[in-house]
């Protein structure tokens, strides 16, 4: 495989670090042979960090089971404290080898005995990602930069500042309350709580009083007598169950508002000092790297802070803004509706990565809305008026791939009567959506590899290639590391589309959603059939949350179709759910908790074939209800051992 131009002039500097001379001497070959610089070998981790203190190479290989005290994932740890890109390379791909790698956020996986060609992709991936991370963060802190900036200069009053400030934040650092408080003029803190989306609740010592039961004196001594934080730090696990012990007024905010982990960022002007404390109800929301380009802001919110601090005036203690309804979340998130955790973070993935060309993987299981995620993202994006091309990978016959991706021209084989457009030349300038990635051949995988890395397609019967700038996004309801390490999915396409992750959560993790998701559908469908929204009693609403939704959100707006043409009145009374018992709501089936993702499919596919009586295609057919295609659906019914009785 070729490398660009400039990549070879700049002679990229590799380490190996693997305790196998011959697999060591093997890999420095094809290195050098492809005009990489090997700084060196090395057979431990001591070694390795020597090299990389005297020699400072670009990207490290390191072997997983290295001998020694310290293994490959020791260094791994340490090398991505240091920024410094690295490849593991391992003769066991198992599930659980793949999962301690993740952990160390490598750049790429090569599993033993290896090719040329999968070392030079896997490291052209590295490269490709490490670049891109350093311009992505370079492009966070301009914007926040810029943007602070602006704010600072607004001649808007502190809340409105602060709230403009949380919407800003939120997009690169997650939390569910952010504070702003002097440390030496007494506790007169201003927070922040988000309640959805785009909603916030100003928290002021009034607020905080009301809520906890505690008054104004007893917060006073709680806050004076708990240390301060004079230095940038992160709060997880261990060290946070420390300062939970050590400071009441954590254990205050952790208890008002459930917290598990926070940042803090102390900032200086003069001999004042302000923090910043950002809190999340998860326990893993906050790593160093948030902390290092909170830091980098330091001088640009001290004078957001002075600015503001030197025109404050009271406000009410509540900001009321626009509720993130159906017509707010329509307006570039194609129709995503919900306000729970799970759905707000998915919100924020989107609403960061929409401006980039980075590429995307969606993960999530069957009916939760992943292709919703990628209209999402593209309507968002720069390229919203190009077009945005979806590509089912699970219904493309394979003698017809790679004309309908790539296309062919007039006379390339029998039939080639015209010359034809493939989907990706089609999507030029666009986005391309690549919808259940998982289930693409691994031949097809092959071809599409090569489009990525080379960014051009070769029409058959073609011999000029043609440059293509398109954005990948690919979707899944399959885990693709178990897929590669069954060898159904090639590591290196994986590590090419797994850049930026997005995982959209079941419906039962988000059952608080149900009753906005039921509105929502009710208001689109009564649209449709002409008629009056009709009310839905406390009943049906007890039965859907306590069903476990196999079929998540599609599943569900199909149920409310059926039940409102089935309703008795304007009142929809009770919900017909498979297998649920009528009447006993309030009694959860335990039906799919205990089955396979497969076998829920399985159940669900076989109920709405029975509802449309064994109709798969055409009008009112199980096809058009699932909104999937024919073809996909017969696909998916044979893999599952589906037989369809038409006379049901």
């Amino acid at each position: 495989m070729e490398l660009e131009k400039n990549e070879i002039d700049k002679k990229k500097k590799i380490l190996i670090v693997e305790d196998q001379f011959i697999e060591a001497h093997d890999l420095q070959l094809i290195l050098e042979k492809a005009q990489y610089e090997v700084i060196g070998i090395a057979r431990s981790v001591v070694q390795a960090l020597t090299f990389i203190d005297e020699e400072k190479p670009d990207l490290v290989f390191v072997d997983i089971f290295l001998k020694g005290t310290e293994t490959g994932i020791d260094l791994a740890k340490k090398l991505h404290e240091k920024h410094i890109g690295f490849i593991f390379l391992s003769a066991n791909s198992s599930r659980s080898v793949l999962e301690e790698a993740k952990k160390t956020q490598p750049y790429g996986f090569i599993v033993k005995p290896f090719r040329e060609q999968d070392v030079l992709i896997t490291l052209e991936i590295a490269f490709y990602r490490h670049n891109h991370g350093i311009e992505s963060q370079m492009q966070q802190e301009n914007i926040l930069r810029e943007s602070i900036d602006a704010i600072s200069c607004q001649p808007v009053k502190w809340e409105q500042a602060l709230l403009q400030l949380a919407r800003l934040f939120q997009t690169y650092i997650p939390f569910d309350y952010l504070q702003l408080e002097p440390v030496h003029n007494g506790y007169s803190p201003t927070g922040l709580l988000r309640k959805d989306f785009e909603n916030y609740e100003i928290i002021d010592a009034d607020k905080i009083a009301k809520i906890s039961g505690k008054n104004k004196s007893e917060i006073d001594e709680i806050q004076s007598g708990s240390p301060k934080h004079e230095f940038p730090k992160v709060y997880y696990d261990q060290s946070f169950r420390e300062i939970f012990q050590n400071s009441g007024f954590v254990r205050l905010i952790a208890a008002t508002f459930g917290i598990r982990s926070f940042m803090v960022l102390p900032v200086r002007m003069g001999e004042d000092v302000f923090n910043f404390s950002f809190f999340s109800r998860n326990s893993d929301a906050y790593n160093n790297e948030h902390l290092q380009l909170l830091t980098k802001l330091e001088s640009k919110l001290a004078k957001l802070v002075s600015n503001l601090h030197n025109t404050k005036k009271k406000q009410p203690n509540i900001i009321t803004n626009k509720k993130v309804d159906i017509d707010q979340m329509s307006n570039g998130f194609s129709s995503m509706v919900g306000n729970s955790q799970k759905m707000i973070s998915v919100f924020d993935y989107i609403k960061r990565v929409a401006p980039s060309d980075t590429s995307v993987l969606i993960m999530g299981e069957s009916g939760t809305g992943k292709e919703k995620v990628a209209q999402s993202i593209h309507n968002l994006s720069p390229r919203k008026n190009k077009p945005l091309v979806v590509i089912n990978c699970g219904a493309i016959p394979n003698n017809l791939a790679e004309s309908l991706l790539f296309g062919h021209e007039k006379g390339a084989f029998t039939g080639a009567f015209e010359k034809r457009i493939g989907k990706f030349e089609a999507a030029d300038g666009g986005t391309v959506f690549l919808d259940e990635i998982g289930e693409m051949p691994m031949d097809i995988q092959v071809k599409l590899l090569r489009v990525l890395q080379e960014k051009e397609i070769e029409r058959i019967g073609s011999s000029s290639p043609v440059k293509l700038n398109v954005r990948i996004i690919a979707a899944t309801n399959r885990n693709l590391e178990d897929e590669v390490a069954a060898g159904r999915f090639r590591l290196d396409l994986y590590y090419r589309l797994h850049v930026f992750p997005i995982t959209v959560p079941p419906l039962r993790e988000r059952r608080e959603d149900i009753p906005v998701l039921v509105a929502h559908f009710i208001t689109i469908f009564s649209k449709t059939l002409g008629i009056d929204e009709p009310a839905v009693s406390d009943h049906a609403l007890t039965q859907m949350k306590a069903y476990d939704w196999p079929g998540n959100v599609r599943e569900l707006e199909h149920v409310i179709h059926r039940s409102m043409l089935m309703k008795d009145g304007n009142l929809i009374k009770d919900i017909i759910l498979p297998n649920f018992p009528k009447n006993q709501g309030e009694e959860k089936t335990q039906e799919f908790s205990i089955k396979t993702i497969h076998e829920n499919e399985r159940d669900y596919i076989n109920y709405i074939l029975k509802t449309c009586r064994g109709k798969v295609s055409g009008a009112g057919g199980a096809a058009e209800i699932l909104n999937i295609p024919a073809s996909t659906l017969y696909s998916k019914m044979k893999k599952l051992g589906i037989k369809n009785n038409p006379l049901l």
